[in-house]
């Protein structure tokens, strides 16, 4: 079996993996990502007891019980290009030798569930809704640089994306869909929809403060796509990046969101810390 190079997996000197500072000991099957460093200990403060805590940069880590329950909080920070270092590291906590560098025989499947905030860009989806995304679209380029399969309506709706945005040159989105198994229990019940992983806050997610966007109108023209039975309903920075690396990497992942603002009502919440803790008590209870 292949050796993993040292430059290509880097391992601090006390066995953890290097951006995230974790040992493979310690994260759980269950993983709950979150995008501020702040938010992890609102999450982890509804467990019954917390074993582990640690950070390094913006990647911090809570792991605990929630009943018999063992659980990972971990945060990602902003954008796709930090779910590329998070999800592939801890891909390789649970699926290399760490003394051999090498990919273990049996690979398991982490159960990942994204709680993050986005903005709607549908007039029938209120500030402080909770919303789980059943396919994710990128705008960025993260899976320009990874294999990635398509299957079921993801061709489909993707033809149909490429086709409406057709005058975003430059632009190559991609899209994977959410874990069913996930969706269908964590997401049960809830408004279901396909969100756009922007690669930025501001233009790239049809904001103008004083630097002049390149497409004017982005917003209405994320809002007026449509096909078969499906919408696009919100706009944020991560999702698609997680559902695309989770397909590669062979886990399961599920992205639900607090909707804390309006795009087309110019709307934002004027409690969006309470909204936030709904969606964490919501996945939480869920488990």
């Amino acid at each position: 079996m292949n050796k993993i190079s040292e430059s290509d997996l880097i391992i601090n000197p006390d066995g953890s993996i290097y951006h995230l500072n974790l040992l493979p000991e310690d994260i759980a099957d269950t993983v709950i990502t979150v995008g501020d460093p702040d938010r992890v200990s609102e999450v982890s403060k509804h467990f019954d007891r917390i074993e582990l805590k640690k950070g390094k940069r913006e990647f911090i880590s809570h792991t605990g019980y929630l009943g018999s329950r063992r659980i990972t909080v971990l945060s990602t920070g902003i954008g796709t290009d930090n779910i590329d270092i998070v999800f592939n590291e801890l891909d390789a906590l649970v699926n290399i030798d760490f003394s051999t560098r090498t990919v273990k025989p049996t690979l398991k499947s982490l159960n990942i569930i994204r709680i993050g905030t986005s903005g709607a860009v549908q007039e029938d989806i209120a500030v402080g809704s909770i919303i789980v995304s059943e396919y994710g679209i990128g705008l960025d380029s993260l899976m320009q640089y990874y294999l990635h399969q398509l299957s079921g309506d993801e061709h489909m709706i993707l033809d149909a994306i490429k086709s409406h945005f057709h005058h975003f040159k430059g632009i190559s989105p991609y899209i994977t869909a959410a874990d069913t198994d996930l969706l269908e229990t964590i997401g049960n019940g809830l408004e279901r929809g396909i969100t756009v992983t922007a690669p930025g806050f501001y233009a790239p997610q049809g904001r103008q403060v004083r630097a002049k966007a390149s497409f004017p109108g982005l917003v209405d023209d994320i809002r007026s796509f449509s096909t078969g039975k499906y919408r696009i309903t919100n706009l944020e920075m991560e999702t698609a990046g997680i559902y695309a690396l989770s397909r590669v990497l062979g886990h399961k992942a599920l992205s639900i969101n607090a909707i804390l603002a309006s795009r087309l009502k110019f709307e934002f919440a004027p409690n969006p810390a309470k909204i936030i803790n709904q969606a964490i008590e919501l996945v939480l209870n869920r488990l």
